[in-house]
């Protein structure tokens, strides 16, 4: 874990950040933490699968992609080596 140091943080702003922390049981520094974690990470984990027949329900393949998919060639290939 990282150490992070707040310089010249405004009285006005450290009393909304305590009172905020009181509104939810916490200290200022778990306050602090949680405001930044919300503030940098999403709400909601993005899920490829999901995203992607999005993507495709906004342009659905063509007929012939679907033909070039389904003839594809299907053979597993060998498995690739590489140096230690």
């Amino acid at each position: 874990m990282k150490n992070v140091t707040i310089r010249n943080l405004s009285d006005e702003v450290h009393r909304a950040i305590r009172q905020r922390a009181a509104a939810h049981e916490r200290s200022v520094e778990a306050e602090i933490r949680a405001i930044l974690t919300d503030a940098v990470q999403p709400a909601e984990r993005i899920k490829l699968g999901t995203r992607l027949a999005e993507i495709w329900a906004q342009d659905p393949l063509t007929e012939e992609e679907h033909a070039l998919l389904d003839n594809r060639d299907r053979t597993p290939h060998e498995p690739m080596e590489f140096p230690e």
